[in-house]
């Protein structure tokens, strides 16, 4: 079955058509859609002379696809491609980020108190007691974007260079949908002693650190350590922001099917960093039968077989009817699956083995564990990763609000009952009359949902005790 187009594989071609043949524009806006693209734009960039030149902005389904439809342009009469260009290169060329002042310098005065002598007084009061580096440095709004590119989404262990692009991306995210600053910062180094006390050294100029593609199981030595050493707030998103989400994801899907947290069973494929956050929110939140699955199948406890701690920890907490065997036996009778894994790894026969009204979450990216093509006519509510279908588990809904509220009222750290207060938050922002299979969780750009997520945040942290500030 063929794969939706999508944006994230969108070419442009700069073609040079004939103007004094009137149907030229729609035979190529015809080829490109049988070749299998989806044309969203036909800029008119200069005409004269009998030609019009114009940017044909057309989404494709893969990269090989993009290259069939170049050469389904070339083949269209009266039709000349000049150039063509992937997108997403442009938007990356020189970085995604730049710094800015915040003060003006128009006279002597305010260089001198900018960068001295005037600002030694400050120096002073920060040297004094360390929390006014909250009032008079940027740390009160400023979050370290941490990686070493071991475990980037859809990409796996490229390396801290290769992982910039993300990271950058990131912080784009978090001032977007947030108001954060932040910064990317990339470790080349896979030493988790390393990454701590780099992370450790750099703390003082930050106000939280986000962890991003560190691949496990060195991600969760990184983040336990600084989180009990450090008193700031660390967060993992992989792991957390994508559980978040899930989690609020659920909370509507089962309004739909009526089910209760406690009588689900949920399969789990896919027990990284990521599944091991979402495992441990669903059964904060209710959830009792959890089944992992990896590349070995069911995690359970007393197997020794491609195991490492905290899968040891997975198979003491979870799989209470101790299931053996692949997926394929796991997923019978499930009334849930949860894709954290791969492409193509969930296959429409183990997804009619399901229980009734299944709800499957396929959170692989760029190309989920069952395309939504396929599992439509045997599931009840289905979300996935992308951005081209309904119900999108994207970590953007979390990540921004958290760190909006946790910098607010300066929390120490980010509690299990933080993230579960932010899931309930994104989930109310659908409401009762808008809830449907299609739209269990909103958009990305709902304007609504970062403050929601930033005052739940707040509400629970000052609950627990964890605001140095009332906000």
């Amino acid at each position: 079955m063929a794969v939706t187009p999508s944006a994230q594989y969108s070419v442009t071609l700069r073609v040079t058509l004939d103007a004094s043949d009137p149907a030229v524009l729609g035979r190529l806006a015809k080829a490109l859609g049988d070749a299998g693209g989806d044309v969203r734009d036909a800029d008119l960039v200069e005409s004269g002379d009998g030609r019009e030149v114009r940017e044909i902005a057309v989404n494709a389904s893969s990269t090989e696809h993009a290259d069939e439809l170049i050469a389904a342009a070339k083949a269209v009469d009266g039709v000349t491609v000049e150039d063509s260009w992937d997108r997403t290169f442009r938007m990356h060329e020189g970085g995604k980020l730049e710094l800015s002042p915040r003060v003006a310098l128009d006279s002597e005065a305010e260089l001198a108190d900018t960068t001295g002598p005037g600002v030694e007084a400050v120096c002073k009061a920060i040297a004094d007691d360390r929390t006014k580096l909250f009032d008079y440095t940027l740390k009160r709004n400023m979050v370290a974007v941490i990686t070493n590119g071991t475990a980037v989404l859809g990409l796996g262990d490229i390396g801290a260079a290769a992982g910039m692009p993300v990271m950058e991306g990131k912080s784009v995210l978090f001032k977007e949908f947030g108001d954060v600053d932040s910064y990317p910062i990339c470790v080349d180094s896979k030493d988790p002693k390393e990454i701590i006390a780099i992370c450790k050294a750099i703390a003082p100029a930050f106000g939280g650190i986000n962890l991003e593609d560190i691949g496990a199981p060195t991600c969760f030595e990184v983040e336990d350590t600084l989180k009990a050493e450090l008193d700031i707030p660390v967060f993992h998103d992989d792991q957390h922001g994508t559980a978040i989400v899930l989690l609020a994801a659920l909370i509507n899907a089962l309004k739909i099917t009526g089910q209760k947290m406690a009588d689900l069973k949920v399969v789990v494929s896919g027990v990284g960093a990521s599944g091991v956050a979402c495992s441990k929110i669903l059964m904060n939140a209710g959830v009792t039968n959890i089944i992992g699955c990896d590349t070995r199948g069911a995690i359970y406890k007393g197997r020794t077989e491609n195991m490492n701690f905290m899968k040891d920890w997975y198979a003491e907490h979870t799989n209470p009817e101790g299931v053996q065997g692949s997926l394929t036996e796991a997923i019978k009778g499930a009334s849930m699956f949860v894709g954290l894994s791969g492409p193509d790894t969930f296959k429409v026969e183990q997804l009619k083995t399901m229980a009734k009204d299944p709800i499957v979450f396929a959170m692989a990216n760029p190309t989920p564990e069952i395309m939504p093509e396929v599992a439509g006519p045997y599931v009840r509510v289905m979300a996935t990763g992308r951005s081209d279908y309904p119900n999108q588990i994207n970590n953007v809904l979390a990540f921004p609000g958290i760190f909006r509220g946790a910098l607010d009222c300066k929390a120490r750290s980010i509690s299990e009952g933080m993230k579960v207060a932010a899931a309930e938050a994104i989930a109310g922002c659908v409401g009762e009359d808008e809830l449907s299979e299609d739209y269990i969780i909103p958009s990305v750009f709902h304007p609504g949902v970062a403050p929601a997520v930033a005052a739940a945040t707040i509400a629970q942290a000052e609950a627990e005790g964890l605001a140095r500030r009332s906000h």
